[in-house]
């Protein structure tokens, strides 16, 4: 059932989101053709806020400030999860893999690269501040509307 807390929630880790894409783009090797990363990443976390963080909306004040940086860590593992994901599927459609099993290992080396990648003072102080921002304002919004 939609409430304002979910909409708030879904709306600022969009936002989140699609704002640390916007600063991993530097990070990327040269020549990574980036397409639509950042709004993919938008949409990941839109659905992060509205199905994990929403739901959760109406607790303590502490309770939601972690549910806060948690939100921040599943859209972090499944922007990591999907991006590598799609790169194992390219790669598999160019013949890279010997197989299903030897794809899936690529996969997760590829997803422990892009989490290394990932982690720059920059990015990690967005997603963490961000994330505890998103927990209080979900909370506020609980509390104002509900």
């Amino acid at each position: 059932m939609p409430t304002a807390a979910k909409l708030v929630a879904a709306l600022w880790f969009a936002l989140l989101a699609w704002f640390a894409a916007e600063l991993v783009i530097p990070y990327l090797p040269e020549g990574t053709q980036v397409g639509l990363f950042s709004y993919i990443t938008g949409v990941i976390g839109l659905l992060t806020g509205w199905v994990f963080l929403g739901r959760r909306a109406g607790d303590t004040m502490a309770a939601a400030l972690s549910y806060g940086f948690s939100a921040s860590v599943i859209l972090t593992f499944w922007a990591i999860f999907y991006f590598s994901f799609e790169m194992m599927i390219h790669r598999s459609l160019d013949k890279h893999y010997r197989g299903p099993t030897q794809a899936l290992m690529s996969m997760v080396d590829m997803m422990r690269d892009n989490g290394l990648l990932m982690l720059k003072w920059d990015i990690v102080i967005v997603l963490v501040a961000g994330g505890f921002f998103g927990g209080w304002i979900t909370e506020k919004a609980a509390r104002k509307w509900s």
